[in-house]
């Protein structure tokens, strides 16, 4: 079995030094590099099993974002990869950050050697459990039912119902099918959603974001290199097509393709047939292709940004994500799924949301989405001293989003507002906004518990 990998980056030579020393004792084979650049460049031609980075590369700027921003770049890459980060200038909120955007885990300078190792060990012996994990799933997934799942996708607004139809239509055929929407909107989860629903779901998800390929990788990160076919091509490897043979291909943010990497992909689409860079040998690779953008392609076309013959290979069916602000009745469902993942990542105990918790849900534009929301309910998890959220745990700051009429509400929509507007009113009493509601105490109770509402 080959020794692990450990990609190392870090400004100081002395540190990469003593780094690499430390993890060759332990058996470990070291790549050191000493800029965010060389990572990347790193990860676009080589395969490790941990990076571990420094955030900080200049000794006058010490706010930690250029790690941060290679954190990003390195999930763009590859998500799977496990990222521990390490720095001089610890704090939470950097601490918070770094995780938020990706990282395993956080080493802080000076470190203990054994501190190190122990975080080493521990990402080795998870990633060799997430890799026996996909190819039990692969396994077992051909004895699921082919029903669309429903973790993590709510469908409360009517938009939203409409998009669950849309996938539950075409997810068993073999269309390519293009998701748009606002950055946020999830549309990596109704990838998933198609794929699993699919009767490819027993192949693997391939997922590659396309704004994050440099020019110079693309080809070998599409279609795979052979041994020499440039420096440090040291193996032959496979690109993200042949991974995704007989399965699904999910190619995030389309419209950032370069016109040169639209005509290789579109050859790819037309004949099904590539080569990897360094051989002549013609493969083929069998793929459902799925797509993501929040540009309007329409526009690119125009300007000659797009080709418009890649455009018809990719837009079979088209399914749009509304943004969140105009599907405010999932937020309280949206946000009480996340309420309950981050209880158990954070190990704490709180009991829903206070009526001015949801009415500030509600109410703002939300610029961010999904994404956006998942981001403040962590925040609010982390730094709620209550085992309620209340709207002061949100930080919401900027303009609220204008609530439209009542009388263009669906009915669930009028009723939450009715009910937020009443416990407002009695300053979350529920006995008073009840009796204001005409309702009585176990109906008014009933409908707080189908919304995700506490009240006193």
């Amino acid at each position: 079995m080959p020794a692990p990998r450990v990609l190392i980056a870090d400004d100081q030579p002395e540190v990469l030094k003593a780094l690499s020393f430390i993890c060759s004792a332990e058996g470990y084979e070291t790549v050191t590099v000493n800029s965010p650049a060389a990572v990347v460049a790193k990860l676009g031609k080589e395969d490790f099993d941990v990076v571990l980075i420094d955030l900080n590369y200049r000794q006058d700027i010490a706010t930690g974002k250029e790690g941060l921003d290679l954190l990003k770049q390195i999930s763009a890459i590859d998500s799977s990869i496990p990222v521990v980060v390490m720095t001089a200038y610890a704090s939470i909120q950097l601490a918070v950050e770094a995780v938020r955007l990706g990282a395993k885990d956080f080493l802080q300078k000076p470190w203990e050697n054994e501190r190190l190792l122990s975080i080493l060990r521990t990402q080795f012996a998870l990633r060799d459990a997430l890799r026996g994990k996909e190819r039990l799933e692969a396994e077992n997934s051909t004895l699921r039912s082919s029903q669309v799942p429903t973790a993590g996708f709510v469908a409360t607004s009517p938009a939203m119902r409409q998009v669950r139809e849309m996938v539950e239509q075409v997810a068993p055929s073999d269309a390519n099918v293009m998701i748009t929407g606002e950055n946020g909107t999830g549309k990596g989860v109704v990838a998933r959603m198609l794929h699993q629903a699919s009767l490819r779901s027993a192949q693997p998800l391939i997922t590659v974001n396309m704004g994050g390929l440099p020019e110079g990788v693309f080809e070998s990160e599409m279609f795979g290199h052979v041994k020499g076919a440039f420096t440090d091509a040291r193996t032959d490897r496979a690109g993200r097509f042949e991974l995704a043979d007989n399965g699904t291909l999910f190619l995030d943010e389309i419209a950032n393709l370069t016109p040169t990497q639209q005509a290789k992909l579109l050859r790819v689409l037309e004949t099904g047939e590539f080569e990897r860079v360094g051989s002549s040998k013609t493969r083929r690779a069998d793929v459902r292709i799925l797509t993501a953008t929040n540009a309007e392609l329409q526009n690119e076309i125009e300007s000659g940004k797009f080709r418009e013959d890649l455009f018809f290979r990719l837009n079979t069916i088209q399914i749009h994500l509304p943004p969140l602000r105009e599907r405010a009745e999932d937020i309280p469902s949206l946000a009480g799924e996340f309420l309950t993942e981050l209880m158990q990542r954070y190990r704490k105990q709180i009991h829903g949301f206070h009526p001015d918790a949801i009415t500030a849900l509600q109410t703002y534009a939300w610029p961010g989405n999904v994404r956006e929301l998942r981001h403040v309910m962590e925040r609010a998890v982390l730094l709620t001293r209550s085992d309620v959220i209340q709207a002061v745990d949100l930080g919401i700051r900027g303009t609220p989003a204008k609530a439209p009429p009542l009388e263009e509400m669906n009915l669930e929509a009028a009723e939450l507002f009715m009910i937020n507007r009443a416990l407002a009113r009695h300053n979350g009493n529920a006995l008073l906004a009840a009796k204001d509601l005409g309702l009585s105490r176990s109906a008014f109770y009933r409908r707080l518990q189908k919304f995700g509402i506490t009240a006193e």
